[in-house]
């Protein structure tokens, strides 16, 4: 997929911690009302920046070596200038995507946005219409967003669609797919809804439960499958997974495999006041490193340690489930977002397909349940405790936040190298991950260079056998 491939991150970006991919809200305002919106968007923010202060951060941007912004909201369009955002962007060499609720996106905007240099507009389906419409605040929301994706092939602007997965949705993804074959759908992201802003309030009837995550990522995974039949690629966001036996697949385009929060590190997330954050979706409260009026863009990356968090951290910090994992080095907890919102810390994520799998093989599973709630602001989070439950749903253990410490590096982080993901190889006998240096597979005990090598003789084969064919076929 040509056109999303200069976000991905090659090993040199983690080395040299460039922000190649840039996740910037230039407005709060809002014409949809999102039950799982964790920005409570609506409203302009108070001082939002200047089309001046703008361009300014667009320069920096490109100081530093960003390849795309995705410009958001709120509605992105909303904003008088953003057409004039988008221009600039692209004469700045950068791509520039939307991703949008598409509620009046009409064909004239389109058009424009277009003009303007928009690469790919991303639109946002949440289920089938009476779901959507629900999750979304607006009774004709959905009929807007598959018109909007009819408008986008009509005018050859690459489209792709964003599902948040939910408990009110889960179960009508099978169907939502039919409705994007037969709009052109080529691009797919999925992730789990989190635990942030109006979700929170409406956390019993939209949060999935991590237990849960063992049945839907087989129905996860056959979607994927029927969906590459009719060429739709099936993209994970960055809470999806983790080193289930599904993992090579999720992650293809990339590492292969999740390699850590990327926030600060090769990602970067503005506030459309001019507050920058490692990544869009972190709570403000905790993580903002600084603002564009105060500061420049150059200084807040380089300098700020509330951007530094991703780059520098290793296990130490991690707690409960995910400070003795296999894949702990390399995943550092998963998604820093996803953890953080329910336990006012990172380090530890619940919401993983091989915690998971393991718990379920010890007849053990995992459940959330609130014990705060948010206060009502932008990108607020409540307090979530952990409950450890066995196949009969009897209570095995409550882990609260508050029992766990984790040490925090207390040493000058301009002294440090910016961290590699680490390096593993996949054991092609059982799909699961293991670690580079691993010769009998810490999972299903086989030869793993045997097996993989056995793989690729087999590989070769088919491949061969597939020319052969093409030529018959060609005569």
């Amino acid at each position: 997929m040509e056109q999303l491939t200069k976000r991905y991150r090659i090993r040199d970006d983690y080395q040299t911690a460039v922000p190649v991919h840039v996740v910037w809200e230039i407005t709060l305002a809002c014409n949809l009302k999102c039950s799982h919106c964790g920005s409570r968007a609506g409203k302009i923010r108070q001082g939002e920046l200047t089309t001046e202060q703008c361009f300014e951060v667009i320069d920096s941007l490109k100081k530093l070596g960003t390849r795309e912004i995705s410009i958001i909201g709120g509605e992105a369009f909303l904003r008088p200038d953003w057409l004039q955002i988008i221009e600039k962007i692209d004469q700045s060499g950068i791509d520039c995507s939307m991703q949008t609720g598409a509620y009046n996106l009409t064909e004239e905007r389109i058009i424009a946005a277009k003009g303007a240099g928009i690469k790919n507009i991303g639109v946002s389906i949440d289920g089938m219409p009476d779901t959507h419409n629900s999750i979304r605040g607006r009774s004709n929301s959905f009929d807007h967003a598959v018109r909007c994706l009819d408008l986008l092939r009509k005018h050859d602007i690459v489209s792709s669609v964003n599902t948040v997965i939910t408990k009110t949705n889960k179960h009508e993804l099978d169907q939502l797919l039919d409705i994007l074959i037969l709009h052109g759908v080529k691009n797919w992201q999925i992730q789990l809804a989190v635990a942030m802003g109006n979700a929170v309030d409406n956390a019993d009837e939209l949060i999935i439960q991590p237990y849960e995550l063992v049945d839907l990522y087989e129905d996860l995974i056959k979607l994927y499958r029927r969906a590459l039949v009719h060429n739709i690629l099936i993209q994970a966001g960055n809470n999806i997974g983790y080193y289930g036996p599904y993992e090579y697949i999720w992650r293809q385009g990339s590492e292969g495999f999740f390699s850590g929060c990327s926030a600060g590190h090769t990602s970067l997330g503005i506030e459309a006041d001019g507050k920058i954050k490692g990544c869009p979706s972190l709570p403000t409260s905790d993580y903002t490193a600084g603002n564009i009026k105060d500061m420049s863009l150059e200084d807040i990356w380089h300098y700020s340690e509330n951007i530094f968090f991703s780059r520098y951290r290793d296990r130490d910090e991690l707690w409960g489930g995910c400070k003795d994992c296999y894949y702990a080095s390399t995943c550092l907890a998963g998604c820093t977002w996803t953890s953080h919102v329910l336990f006012g810390k990172r380090g530890n994520n619940p919401f993983c397909h091989h915690r998971a799998l393991t718990l379920k093989s010890k007849g053990l599973k995992e459940r959330v349940r609130k014990i705060k709630e948010a206060e009502g602001t932008s990108f607020d989070y409540g307090l979530f405790e952990i409950v450890v439950e066995d196949e009969m749903g009897n209570i095995v253990e409550v882990q609260s936040p508050n029992s766990f410490t984790t040490k925090k590096k207390d040493e000058d982080y301009k002294d440090f190298t910016p961290r590699m993901p680490g390096v593993l190889k996949l054991c092609q006998a059982c799909k699961n991950f293991v670690h580079d240096d691993c010769e009998t597979c810490d999972f299903c005990g086989v030869d793993v260079a045997e097996v993989n090598a056995e793989y690729d003789r087999n590989l070769v084969k088919v491949k061969e056998a597939f020319e052969r064919l093409d030529k018959i076929m060609m005569r």
